[in-house]
């Protein structure tokens, strides 16, 4: 099977895609998907070729050029070439205020959330959410380009910096945690793998950012509630984020759909592209459930 992967060439998880794609006797070709280009007639170039697509990352871009591959990625689906994850998920997950929309819609507990276009309205939602706040870019991953605020003067200078840029102004009341989160990798309709993300003397949890990972053992109940917010952003691959409140509540902080799995395989040892490419592939009965 010719299976696509939307990624850079050089990139850790694609090199372990390809390696896991030769196991399975596939072949894994890697695109970039700032090369894609389409023709009206004819379809997406090269990409119609292939077996399956596997979305491995979205790069930075103009609106245009996101709603372009978005579009690209759309017309794929409707050929009935099978895309990991699919379009419309790919779509709400990368957008951090429709993705907590649709999990405070599912009844999912979401930390309060503020979502500004002006200063003036940041600083009375920084208000509103108690003075502590992260302020997180509205497309971004791996904890890349948060900040935690607290202090108003410093408030209104972030504001006004991301104001000035015409940045979208994302805001998360703080919520005080025991210094560690949970991971948890969906595959499917089961959670393939968890770990615990342990932050050193900072607030932060992810791996990328300093902390470090253990496998663990999910409860029931945190089972049920990664399946739930997966499902609710209508991901079949999904890395959900949960954090343990003072309160008792588990928040689900941030659903991705283009999860990455270094830190989780070296502390679980499963082989998590091998996993990915057996349910994508169909191996296991489930890649287009």
């Amino acid at each position: 099977m010719r299976i696509g992967i939307l990624g850079a060439e050089n990139g850790w998880h694609v090199g372990d895609l390809q390696r896991a794609a030769l196991l399975l006797g596939h072949e894994a070709t890697p695109i970039d998907f700032r090369r894609i280009s389409a023709n009206l007639h004819l379809g997406p170039n090269g990409l119609s070729t292939f077996d399956r697509i596997l979305v491995r990352t979205m790069p930075p871009g103009s609106l245009e050029q996101v709603i372009f591959r978005m579009d690209v990625l759309h017309r794929l689906e409707a050929e009935g070439i099978p895309i990991l994850n699919p379009p419309r998920a790919v779509e709400i997950c990368v957008d951090k205020y429709l993705a907590s929309a649709r999990l405070a819609a599912a009844g999912l507990a979401v930390p309060p959330t503020a979502v500004c276009q002006n200063v003036d309205s940041a600083l009375e939602a920084f208000d509103q959410l108690e003075g502590d706040v992260v302020v997180k870019p509205l497309f971004g991953s791996e904890g890349r380009g948060m900040m935690r605020v607290s202090d108003p003067d410093l408030a209104w200078r972030t504001f006004r910096a991301l104001e000035r840029t015409q940045s979208v102004l994302y805001l998360q009341r703080y919520i005080k945690h025991p210094g560690w989160d949970l991971r948890v990798f969906i595959l499917g309709k089961r959670v393939l793998a968890a770990m615990r993300r342990e932050a050193h003397g900072h607030w932060r949890t992810n791996v990328a950012q300093g902390g470090t990972g253990r496998p663990v053992s999910l409860s029931r109940q945190d089972e049920e509630l990664a399946l739930r917010a997966a499902d609710a952003v209508e991901a079949r691959m999904a890395g959900v984020d949960l954090l343990p409140g003072p309160d008792g509540v588990m928040y689900v902080l941030e659903v991705n759909a283009v999860p990455g799995w270094r830190a989780l395989q070296s502390v679980t040892g499963m082989d998590v592209a091998k996993e990915v490419l057996s349910f994508f592939t169909g191996e296991q009965g489930e890649a287009n459930r």
